[in-house]
């Protein structure tokens, strides 16, 4: 392993010969232009509609289970407080739920994808905020890749300026997006917890002897095995669950209504918004605190915005504004009507207001309901892991796709089994939903405010609105949230410190790993070698060059990495064909296929080296591909066949003349000729030939009095025909394919701080070892993979 420094190469007359010898990929990734955009029948999005009811809803559906009980965990001795309550919840409902989410944030999604990370993505397009050093202009090129453009004296323009002045802002933001990962994490976590304990609680309501140790352990249980079917993906799942959740809603919806009608129908004031500043006159400081059980209402909004990439927004809207908001005003109204008439008894207020003739069959249904609650935060993590590890802000973890018709479909085995153990440590730990329900309330509402703000420059970048409506939409939203808010900071000492401890750790493993990553790149770009260098070898790389494919992974997309010079330095043989691998991560949802894998040449032809860039959104994945060496070969063949074409102008002035000609006829020749000889999931870019520069967009020609002149002169050399360079390459695809992945260890220097060598050499480190191998991640045999490491000091 080699100790190698940084060393920032300096500007001159060899940096200009590398230039012109390694050009970035404008000109291929420009050639791709392909339209992407799922497509969804009526009928479909009516069945997805029922499906989410079981995936995205149950959280908000069962909060009736438990949010009078946290609200007044004591007898109420004013039933003007439960029509206080009351008018509460209905507004909370129908402004962050209803108009917030379902009609205002679920538009901000990324392509179908929702969730924290996909409104940083979505912002990180319009504005140069992203913290990752590896981006390139051809990323702007992609079809999936949407921005706009803004007049210079606009607000927008005037924001984004603002935006991309400093690091500490871009910066800023990554932290703030985050926090509110995080905080998401733990909702994933202590969802499960009070809803399955809060259903298994309704043992108690019918026989009073029952301990809370005994359900307790009836919720553990329910827990393992909630937990232990999440492999069967979302798809078996929702099918499973969206019946039982349709018939939960129909339920406690009936007996919402059963219940205005049999004991206090006076409860119906409580939709006008009069009584809201009654109860905060009358109470003061208890109705504030008592905030943080009404906030539960509106538990598992957040899920229902992160959990937009298994469904399409308009079936999520569908399901929440015919099913589900009728169904859960029915039930809250209905349990505050049989607590005003039963002198205030508000706890199992659900359970108690149950007619005696259905009970058991609702306490059956509701601890199945509990059960689906959970599935929406455990879904929406997932999802939220899968972006934060695409973007270089987690570490790499397998991600399996339970669909092979929706890719948004995850299972993450090890996300799981983490949430399982820390959801079963934190209800057998309190053994109370008042405790556990302060610790979700913190966690949700922090998560609201996260998307509150970031909302505000997604609506003045990404939708251009006008000032007073982003005005409009962020005072609306801390009007309800910031109070919320207030009210959580009083429960810190009561169990709300719990998701701030997940927070906490999960923050600090996503912040180290991500500062891991983009040092190794830093490192990486710096002590890249020149082309001029590797040029001045020879063909023969000053070594032997024996039969075969080398692919070298890097993180770099132009240049050659040091990598590779430690590797001939030290071996006197070097591949026939050396092929530079880069496989990026771009803030989109996805990247088509046929704009995935960008090739072009390094060099002159008989050097045989060439560059592939392999290019994945965040909803992407590796292992999709069956086999990642075949698509990289295939790619490289039709490169050299498409290549062919593109030969055959005589001189520069005859260049200028035909490439207009020819512009409009190339794309329909490349189309043919991908339908005829290419893979049909492998199509990619051309690319310039030689060590062009200014002629660095090949035109295929439209005559035969084109010859290879101008190519010559570029290379220095003659040619090798298609035909020919393609035997060579299937000769030495025969003779073997290595595949050699660099290992570069992060070490902190002996002076640095002792906060940053415990994050460095040890839990940085650490997470290096137990996350998945890049050799994994791309699919490479065991036997074909060859490892160099080295040293780098931060």
């Amino acid at each position: 392993m080699a100790s190698v420094p940084v060393n920032v190469e300096s500007k001159g007359s060899m940096w200009d010969l590398d230039h012109n010898l390694d050009q970035p990929m404008d000109e291929e990734a420009g050639r791709l232009r392909n339209m992407y955009q799922e497509k969804f029948s009526a009928i479909l999005v009516l069945r997805l509609a029922f499906q989410s009811l079981g995936v995205v809803f149950g959280d908000l559906g069962t909060s009736p289970l438990y949010v009078f009980h946290n609200t007044f965990p004591s007898r109420v001795e004013d039933s003007e407080d439960v029509v206080g309550a009351l008018s509460l919840i209905i507004y909370s409902l129908t402004l962050v739920p209803l108009l917030k989410y379902v009609f205002v944030v679920l538009r901000a999604n990324d392509n179908g994808q929702g969730g924290t990370f996909a409104l940083y993505s979505l912002l990180c397009r319009h504005a140069k905020i992203i913290t990752l050093p590896n981006q390139h202009r051809t990323d702007e090129q992609l079809t999936t890749y949407s921005r706009h453009t803004y007049d210079e004296g606009s607000l927008a323009a005037k924001v984004k300026k603002w935006l991309e002045a400093h690091a500490y802002k871009k910066n800023a933001i990554l932290f703030l997006v985050l926090i509110g990962t995080c905080m998401a994490i733990g909702d994933g976590i202590l969802t499960p917890a009070i809803s399955v304990l809060s259903a298994s609680g309704g043992i108690k309501v019918e026989d009073p002897k029952i301990t809370n140790d005994v359900s307790t352990i009836v919720a553990v249980v329910i827990l393992v095995g909630l937990f232990s079917i999440q492999h069967y993906g979302t798809n078996k799942v929702g099918w499973l669950f969206a019946p039982v959740v349709v018939l939960w809603f129909l339920l406690i919806g009936a007996i919402g209504a059963l219940n205005i009608w049999k004991y206090d129908n006076s409860v119906l004031k409580a939709y006008n918004p009069v009584f809201i500043f009654r109860y905060f006159r009358r109470g003061k400081r208890n109705s504030w605190i008592s905030l943080g059980g009404i906030m539960l209402s509106i538990t598992g909004t957040e899920a229902l915005f992160a959990d937009l990439s298994y469904f399409p927004v308009l079936s999520i809207q569908i399901a929440f504004t015919l099913v589900v908001f009728p169904c859960l005003l029915l039930a809250y109204t209905g349990q505050a009507a049989y607590i005003v008439s039963n002198n205030g008894q508000a706890f199992d207020a659900f359970y108690r207001s149950i007619p005696d003739g259905i009970y058991w069959p609702t306490f059956i249904i509701a601890t199945a309901a509990a059960v689906i609650a959970s599935q929406a935060t455990i879904s929406a993590t997932f999802s939220i892991i899968k972006q934060a590890l695409a973007l270089g802000c987690f570490p790499r973890v397998k991600v399996v796709h339970t669909s092979k018709n929706f890719l948004g479909q995850i299972y993450i085995p090890d996300i799981n089994w983490v949430l399982m153990v820390l959801c079963i440590a934190v209800t057998a730990g309190f053994k109370n939903q008042s405790q556990i329900g302060n610790a979700y309330g913190t966690a949700v509402v922090t998560v609201m405010l996260v998307t509150t703000f970031l909302m505000i420059p997604i609506m003045l970048l990404v939708w251009r609105s006008h000032w007073i409506l982003v005005f409009i939409f962020t005072g609306l939203s801390l009007l309800v949230e910031l109070p919320y808010f207030s009210a959580m900071l009083f429960k810190i000492g009561q169990g709300g410190w719990v998701p701030l401890v997940i927070a906490a750790a999960f923050l600090a493993i996503m912040y180290i790993w991500h500062y891991g990553t983009v040092k190794r790149f830093e490192f990486e770009s710096h002590s890249r070698v020149p082309m001029a260098w590797i040029l001045g070898l020879g063909p023969s790389l000053g070594l032997v060059r024996v039969p075969g494919i080398g692919f070298v992974y890097t993180e770099l997309t132009n240049g050659v990495p040091h990598i590779f010079s430690h590797f001939i330095t030290n071996l006197p043989a070097i591949h026939s064909v050396v092929v530079f691998v880069c496989v990026r991560y771009l803030p989109v949802h996805t990247v088509p296929m046929e704009e995935r894998v960008l090739v072009k040449r390094i060099g002159p032809k008989n050097f045989h080296m060439f560059r592939c860039v392999a290019r994945y959104g965040y909803k992407d994945h590796h292992m999709k591909d069956d086999d990642f060496e075949k698509l990289l070969f295939d790619s490289l063949c039709l490169f050299v066949r498409l290549e062919s074409m593109m030969e055959g102008y005589s001189d520069s002035d005859e260049y200028s003349t035909c490439e207009q000609q020819t512009r409009k006829s190339m794309k329909k020749s490349i189309d043919l000729l991908v339908t005829e000889g290419g893979s049909g999931n492998t199509l990619f870019s051309t690319l310039e030939s030689g060590a062009s520069s200014s002629l660095d967009s090949i035109i295929p020609s439209q005559s035969t009095q084109c010859g290879s002149s101008l190519m010559m002169r570029c290379s220095g050399q003659t040619s090798q025909r298609p035909g020919e360079e393609l035997e060579f390459l299937n000769r030495c695809k025969e003779a073997g394919v290595v595949h050699i992945l660099g290992n570069t260890i992060v070490r902190a220097r002996r002076d640095s701080g002792i906060v940053k060598r415990v994050a460095v050499n040890y839990i940085y480190a650490f997470l290096r070892r137990i996350c998945r191998e890049n050799s994994v991640m791309f699919n490479v045999p065991h036997e074909s993979l060859l490892n160099v490491g080295q040293v780098f000091y931060v």
